[in-house]
């Protein structure tokens, strides 16, 4: 089914279809996000408020089963926390906003006649006129070892405590100067330094042993230090063209000069710490995540416990956008990259089908947080 929105602002409202971007454009989305195709609507008028009130009538997608159980999770969460009230620029929430708009949601999931009493609250997106980048996200599995052997000699870390100061070491000095050995924090060993990087920017993944168990592994924690994109960094040094940039061709760019890997790497001194002991893969919410439903966001902007619509971009195999979909979404976590009101990160499952598609994703999407009218 298709949503329909009453537009206050009466813009067209498309899909960027062409590929000319203008020099205006480069000012208003971060040059590594200006590729052909990127899904941005540039004809949106810009607002100055973070979000934009509009009224959501009949047409919301509806989700499958899984969704349900995300929503009860959510709900759950929502009931133990102490934060009340989120001020959210021109935008303020109450916690039990947030446990209306749910139960709204779970009455229309119960009956599909009911209209749920709901207003839709566009984010200003990265350009100001609403379009947020949507990337992926997902659980890989590694192969690893108990021990440090010859081929598994990359350690997985629990979080360690901080020294005097608060602070925590930075990649460089965990990863290239041993600032943690010794300490007894060692989860696991891995044959991939780069695999332990993108399992970072993933933040958790299932490990297994050499004698087949395995384990997941879930976001521990992180050191504190600002993330700084590798794709970002090869773009600038004109390694790889934005247009051509994804964890595909990271690893590529990464495999084809080892020489040079501590030096990218080390670009981005943040680093994250894992937690061991569940059995699904858990947010920064402490819900486990559902796939194609959980999102991970920036809580400054956007509320853990909200639940949202999204116009995602939906890639052909070769990483072309064919068009958007609306489908709603559970903010249940949230990652080092994902800051501001222009990005969210979408997760896409475990193992390899995910990680195709979370690693084509980059492209330009809308998001409303839905609250009661």
């Amino acid at each position: 089914m298709h949503l329909f929105f009453h537009r206050v602002s009466n813009f067209l409202y498309l899909a960027i279809i062409g590929s000319l971007i203008t020099a205006c454009t480069n000012i208003e989305i971060d040059s590594s996000n200006d590729f052909p195709n990127n899904g941005r609507d540039e004809s949106a008028l810009v607002r100055d408020n973070l979000y934009l009130k509009e009224r959501l009538i009949p047409g919301i997608p509806r989700p499958d089963a899984t969704f349900r159980d995300g929503l009860t999770s959510q709900i759950r969460y929502l009931n133990k926390i102490k934060t009340t009230n989120y001020t959210l620029d021109n935008l303020t929430v109450a916690k039990t906003d947030l446990l209306n708009t749910a139960q709204e949601i779970n009455t229309w999931l119960d009956n599909a006649h009911y209209l749920p009493q709901l207003s839709a609250h566009q984010i200003t997106g990265q350009d100001q006129r609403g379009n947020v980048q949507i990337t992926g996200y997902y659980v890989p599995v590694m192969k690893v070892s108990h021990t440090k052997t010859d081929v598994y000699k990359y350690p997985l870390y629990r979080k360690p405590k901080p020294s005097a100061d608060g602070s925590f070491p930075t990649r460089e000095e965990i990863d290239f100067e041993g600032a943690l050995d010794g300490k007894g924090l060692e989860i696991a060993y891995t044959a991939s330094l780069v695999d332990n990087f993108f399992l970072h920017v993933q933040g958790s993944g299932v490990i297994e042993y050499e004698d087949g168990q395995q384990a997941l592994l879930s976001w521990g924690g992180v050191n504190g230090h600002a993330y700084r994109s590798l794709g970002k960094e090869l773009i600038e040094r004109g390694e790889i063209d934005r247009e051509h940039i994804s964890a595909q061709s990271i690893r590529q760019w990464l495999a084809d000069h080892p020489n040079r890997v501590r030096e990218l790497l080390s670009t981005n001194p943040s680093y994250l710490f894992f937690a061991e002991g569940n059995t699904r893969p858990i947010g920064a919410a402490n819900v486990p995540l559902t796939p194609l439903y959980s999102v991970a966001v920036d809580p400054n902007v956007i509320p853990l416990g909200a639940i949202l619509l999204g116009e995602l971009p939906i890639l052909d195999d070769s990483g072309q956008l064919i068009r958007h979909e609306f489908r709603l979404l559970l903010a249940q976590d949230k990652g080092g990259a994902i800051k501001g009101p222009g990005h969210i990160d979408w997760y896409q499952g475990i193992g390899e089908e995910a990680h195709f598609h979370a690693g084509q994703l980059k492209h330009f999407g809308r998001v409303w947080l839905l609250l009661p009218r």
